[in-house]
């Protein structure tokens, strides 16, 4: 069983005897439920079929805010099967090809090659960016006295878990791998904690250290009405106070740019893997309230950005603007 990479195609393949078989059967399965079946109609010279199934299964993979960071995923079950005959009917010709898969919402990059899967590379490790100018290959980011939550694979990628780290951890450790827990006093702003669902299908806490800078930003339509009046009687007239000029369809979006405060060139890879995210929210305050936080879905509108490093920049910081993934006004019917 393989952990794949649902964002990136994943192909599954069977062989094709020389003659004999025209064509191939797809059965795709969704925990356990046959969702999809793809015939494919072969010529005499082909050698073997493929097919591309994560478009399909992606489908199913609904991911949603956690506060324990569990892992999500699904079980995803391929079986292509030989035919003697066009449109899957006639004998089966051999033995049927089946894959079992745990798929994730993750990718890979353009040089990791085809067929991706979690972690893209071999060993036990933590699903984070690695840090590869230490030798502590996993470190976070956070304030004192957080609590939070990273994910790990072992060795044989059979298992990925989440592991909790509690308000003085300084470092956790599962199996031979170890992630550096930074801790960063906030004295002036109210750190501000982002989540994300990074290149490995996995929610990850990426913290913003300093200033939050919000807006709205209104929309809305309008039409010109007649407001002048006739009466019988008298000259017509009309009311000042009411106006010609009526609106309709107001919304708004909020926005909020944050600042991450000074990170090490090291941490480039979290502030990436953001940007590329199609699932992010914010532990915010809530409106109208002092002390009362919720943890809202936005969308990342920074659509760049330009990597520095500690011998261009010295001092390495990010700001990145969020918009509210929902209308400021309520209009959920």
């Amino acid at each position: 069983m393989a952990n794949i990479a649902l964002r990136n195609p994943q192909y599954k393949f069977i062989g094709v005897p020389s003659s004999g078989v025209l064509s191939t059967k797809c059965q795709l399965y969704i925990e356990g439920i046959l969702r999809y079946t793809i015939i494919k109609n072969n010529p005499n010279t082909l050698t073997g079929s493929n097919f591309e199934i994560a478009e399909l299964a992606r489908d199913y993979l609904d991911i949603t805010w956690s506060y324990n960071s569990t892992p999500q995923h699904i079980t995803v079950a391929t079986i292509l099967t030989n035919y003697a005959g066009l449109n899957a009917t006639g004998s089966v010709v051999g033995n049927p090809q089946s894959y079992t898969d745990e798929g994730f919402e993750a990718f890979g990059y353009y040089e990791e090659g085809s067929n991706p899967t979690i972690p893209f590379t071999s060993g036990p490790q933590f699903l984070l960016a690695p840090n590869v100018l230490s030798s502590n290959r996993w470190q976070i980011y956070v304030p004192k006295l957080a609590t939070g939550y990273v994910s790990y694979i072992n060795s044989t990628g059979s298992a990925v878990v989440s592991v909790a780290y509690n308000a003085t951890d300084t470092s956790v450790t599962t199996q031979s791998s170890t992630c550096i827990i930074n801790r960063i006093d906030c004295t002036k702003y109210e750190p501000i904690k982002v989540m994300f669902i990074n290149r490995y299908g996995i929610q990850q806490d990426l913290w913003f250290f300093l200033k939050e800078a919000k807006s709205v930003t209104r929309a809305n339509e309008s039409y010109q009405s007649n407001t002048l009046q006739t009466p019988e009687d008298e000259f017509a007239q009309y009311d000042v106070q009411d106006a010609p000029r009526k609106l309709f369809n107001t919304q708004a979006k909020q926005t909020r740019a944050l600042s991450s405060g000074y990170y090490p060139e090291a941490a480039n890879g979290y502030f990436e893997e953001l940007l590329l995210s199609e699932y992010v929210w914010i532990r915010a305050l809530r409106n109208g309230y002092s002390n009362s936080f919720r943890t809202i879905p936005v969308v990342v509108k920074t659509s760049s950005m330009t990597y520095k490093t500690k011998l261009n920049d010295r001092l390495i910081e990010y700001t990145i603007e969020f918009e509210d993934a929902f209308d400021y006004i309520n209009n959920i019917r």
